[in-house]
């Protein structure tokens, strides 16, 4: 769209020169309207990319809440305009492959979204760059659940857990994962599908009373600095060993926004800094709030990824 708007106003221009010429115009004066004309066009095109609407989703994690709001931040503070829209993670990859979405800022590879991956590989543009490398998954119990400590161990003590582990939504990969991991390890537990705030409201309440409990969870993850926590082992590797996030666009995205699609590979950030800005984030009256404070004091990382 934005080439044929620049195409249509070089078109005018020219017209308009060439109408002006005829009727007498003179050729130091048809240079200078050309020049103005082309110098407009120009600016006119350039409004239009730093202006042009840009749509990602916004899935209920707790780490997907604070990037989008970060990138949202800005970008806008670039000249675009951003909108997020809140779906899960099936949603999200539907509509980038119909073009309704611009970017989901979240996928987690080579394992839980990997069913994604192979759905839609040919049709979505999944990035090779990665903006975390240290991520994890498994099933996680509070420390005070001393007769568990592997997946192996689920079986023997099911009625601690009243025979279920606590999810979050449904479209989430690692849900899918952890439905795998409930087969391949032959165990007598229902998954429960929630969201993640309902799924770790769950989890602090039975902490609060010092309750067994078994749900999947992840790092990075702020929940981890707020409670004592332990991953499960997993001998069969079925969550897989590290994880690393990468991005999605939506085909065209690139050609579209050839600035924005660069600074999204230049993104990077290590433990403490995608920690601490979940964390801002989490404690902010609203995330936008946390997310520009983050950026306020972390703007030589910024100016990394985006000059």
């Amino acid at each position: 769209m934005y080439r044929l708007k620049k195409e249509l106003s070089l078109s005018l221009s020219l017209l308009t020169v060439a109408v002006l010429a005829a009727c007498g115009t003179s050729e130091g004066e048809t240079d200078n309207l050309q020049s103005n004309e082309e110098s407009e066009a120009e600016s006119n095109a350039e409004s239009e990319v730093n202006n042009g609407e840009i749509m990602i989703s916004q899935i209920s994690w707790a780490e997907n809440i604070a990037v989008t709001n970060m990138w949202k931040s800005i970008l806008e503070d670039k000249g675009y305009e951003v909108e997020l829209s809140l779906m899960e993670m099936g949603v999200s990859m539907a509509a980038l492959e119909s073009g309704g979405l611009d970017v989901n800022l979240e996928v987690w590879l080579p394992v839980q979204d990997a069913n994604y991956l192979e759905q839609y590989e040919d049709s979505i543009n999944f990035s090779e760059e990665t903006w975390y490398d240290n991520a994890k998954v498994g099933l996680v119990v509070p420390e005070y659940v001393e007769e568990v400590n592997s997946i192996e161990d689920l079986n023997e003590h099911r009625e601690l857990f009243n025979g279920e582990i606590i999810g979050l939504d449904a479209g989430a990969g690692t849900m899918e994962v952890t439905e795998d991991l409930i087969n391949d390890y032959g165990l007598d537990f229902n998954l429960l599908a929630s969201s993640e705030p309902a799924m770790l409201g769950e989890l602090e309440a039975a902490i609060d009373n010092e309750e067994p409990i078994v749900v999947p969870l992840w790092t990075p993850h702020w929940v981890f600095s707020a409670h004592d926590l332990k991953f499960l082992d997993d001998p069969q590797n079925i969550y897989g060993d590290t994880e690393k996030i990468h991005h999605a666009t939506r085909q065209g995205f690139e050609e579209d926004y050839p600035e924005v699609s660069e600074w999204f590979k230049n993104w990077k950030m290590d433990d403490e800094e995608i920690g601490e800005l979940i964390e801002y984030v989490e404690s902010a009256e609203e995330p936008i709030d946390g997310a520009e404070k983050w950026i306020e004091e972390n703007q030589d990382l910024i100016d990394e990824w985006v000059n």
